[in-house]
């Protein structure tokens, strides 16, 4: 790392009550008594001092506070300066600062910073950043959760075992003339066993961790007319899409967003899909209608429960076999026909918004599994399930070695794998170019 002091804006661009600029490194102190009135270290570190800025051509009154090395957020000298909430002031002090010796911090910088001096570990910091981008509850839960290094722990838990068997093969491979016996195969065996399968059960989370982090992708799709956009409109409690009795009156895609319990849920109301559009720019409608099934985590089917399915809804919804379907019967105000399908089904009436409310529920529990709000650590990262697919294999691979050929110096290999696997989360491989990709994530000041 390269032995520079850092400055930048941590706080969003605009006017504001507050502004806050922040430095980092070996001559923070330095710099900032060259722009400030009061020497900023003859205060208490860690409190505020009421100072005043000196700028070329204006002055600001400020709050200045001193956080000494290693105890602050990127465990060197840190200075803040609490100015006045506006875009100039800010920029003009970033400036003089600048002018005075700093260099302006890169995307993540600090937190980067953090991690190479030990302050915290690479899932922490992604929990911050996950925590800063949180729209819904459970975002904010599952963050707070990877920031508070639950991962960390039961990461540290699973090495540290491994650690004990490595230690332990060590030995015996040095000392070969010492007799394996059958129970400290076995025991390995149990222990590896053990590891294996919390670390199973931790990537089957990541189902529900990635609609936490992402949200769950609902396509509202039928044929034309149906009350979908009405349906809709009234999942969002507002009026979001056109609604006509003209059939085709919505030619786009429009996507809006609601959360219910915790959960963000992402709606995408689409064309009407019917075999003959009328003309081009239905057709590119239905086009997308088409796309976003693939993409989709649910499809809500709408039907018209006053009529017959005709044989192009036969057909349409045939071919979602696959997917996760919610036949939506609208129209339950009126005369309903009765259906039969081999998909959850629920009758509502967009227009008085007869059950939205269990429509709503449904959606949520046909895909997630697990207790968003509970402290048992679910997987939001796509790189954290890839880790630990990876060292859920070379545990496999130990545990097949173990078993077939009792070559310890293989299930060795197999194992330290496995446990460098487990270290890309935490970052202990302290592979760089992940580190960096991570904190590229990251704004500018953070």
């Amino acid at each position: 790392m390269e032995n520079k002091t850092i400055c930048a804006i941590s706080t969003p661009i605009g006017a504001g009550g507050i502004g806050i600029v922040r430095l980092s490194g070996k001559n923070a102190v330095k710099i900032a008594n060259l722009v400030l009135e009061k020497e900023i270290d003859t205060a208490k570190p860690r409190f505020l001092q009421l100072n005043k800025i000196k700028c070329d051509f204006f002055s600001d009154i400020v709050l200045s506070s001193y956080f000494k090395s290693p105890n602050s957020f990127t465990g060197e000298d840190v200075v803040e300066i609490n100015c006045h909430g506006g875009v100039l002031i800010c920029q003009k002090i970033l400036e003089e600062l600048i002018k005075n010796g700093a260099s302006l911090a890169e995307n993540g910088e600090f937190t980067k910073r953090a991690f190479l001096n030990g302050k915290l570990t690479l899932d922490k910091a992604e929990g911050i950043i996950d925590l800063i981008n949180a729209e819904s509850e459970a975002q904010l839960a599952s963050a707070s959760h990877l920031m508070d290094g639950n991962l960390t722990q039961e990461i540290h838990q699973k090495q540290q075992i491994l650690t004990e068997i490595l230690a332990e093969l060590e030995v015996i491979l040095d000392y070969p003339e010492h007799d394996i016996n059958y129970t400290t195969l076995s025991g390995f065996e149990e222990k590896i066993s053990k590891i294996k399968g919390e670390i199973s059960n931790l990537i089957s989370t990541s189902k529900t961790g990635m609609l936490i982090k992402n949200g769950i992708n609902v396509s509202i799709v039928g044929s034309p007319n149906v009350g979908k956009s009405s349906v809709m409109n009234a999942l969002l409690n507002f009026n979001r899409a056109i609604v006509t009795n003209i059939a085709g009156t919505t030619r786009d895609t429009i996507s809006e967003s609601y959360v219910y319990e915790g959960i963000k849920v992402n709606l995408l109301d689409t064309a009407g899909i019917r075999e003959h559009p009328t003309d081009t720019v239905e057709e590119i409608g239905i086009n997308l209608a088409k796309n976003s099934i693939n993409s989709a985590d649910i499809v809500l089917f709408i039907v018209d429960g006053t009529r017959n399915l005709t044989a192009e809804e036969h057909e349409l919804l045939n071919s979602l076999k696959n997917k996760n379907v919610i036949v939506v019967v609208n129209k339950s105000d009126l005369n309903t026909k009765e259906f039969s399908f081999n998909y959850p089904t629920i009758l509502v009436s967009a227009l008085n918004k007869t059950n939205i409310s269990e429509l709503k529920k449904q959606i949520n529990s046909l895909v997630i599994t697990n207790n968003v709000f509970s402290n048992e650590t679910i997987i939001t990262n796509t790189r954290h399930k890839v880790s630990l697919q990876n060292a859920e294999k070379g545990l496999s691979d130990a545990l097949t070695t173990l078993t077939q050929t009792q070559a310890l110096d293989l299930v060795s290999i197999d194992l330290f794998n496995a446990y460098s696997y487990l270290g890309e989360i935490t970052g202990e491989s302290n592979r760089e170019n992940i580190i960096d990709t991570i904190f590229s994530k990251f704004c500018l000041g953070k």
